[in-house]
């Protein structure tokens, strides 16, 4: 069982350090401290706790952009997921498509993914979005920039789901 529950400063502390192996492995670009303190500052962007099981142990965090002023095209900004190989992922990214179009009535669903991020994008591709476009050399490493694929999902597609 995964929920996802708001997230605030009090999270920093964990989400800088998944974000940081993360960033180690290539899957995201990552922010600092003080960037994600004024994304959680703002009313256009959301965090959300991955917490699994009954007693809620935190396994992951989400951004989830694009909330005003009206919610139709929102933006899955960061999925990170500490604990691997459980379906935590999935049951969080599954949380996230309802709670971007059963509960916030938005239009449509996206995402970008390094375009070496196979599992990741295998994982999104498995859940109904669709690959528009590669973005080239649009996200920034450690190592120099790299290519992203643009990914989304409409209303209509996930409702057939």
């Amino acid at each position: 069982m995964i929920a996802l529950q708001p997230a605030d400063a009090a999270a920093l502390p964990f989400i800088l350090e998944a974000e940081a192996a993360a960033r180690a492995q290539g899957f995201v670009s990552g922010w600092s401290e003080e960037r994600h303190r004024r994304a959680m500052a703002s009313p256009d962007t959301a965090y959300f706790r991955v917490a699994a099981g009954d007693a809620g142990r935190t396994v992951g965090y989400a951004i989830v952009c694009g909330l005003e002023p009206d919610p139709v095209n929102i933006e899955l900004k960061r999925l990170v997921v500490t604990e691997t190989g459980h379906g935590y992922g999935r049951a969080a990214l599954r949380r996230l498509k309802s709670l971007a179009f059963d509960e916030l009535g938005a239009h449509r669903l996206w995402l970008d993914a390094f375009v070496d991020n196979a599992r990741a994008r295998h994982l999104y591709r498995s859940e109904g979005f669709v690959e528009e476009g590669v973005m080239r050399e649009s996200g920034r490493r450690d190592e120099g920039y790299a290519s992203q694929v643009l990914m989304s999902m409409l209303e209509h597609e996930y409702r057939r789901r």
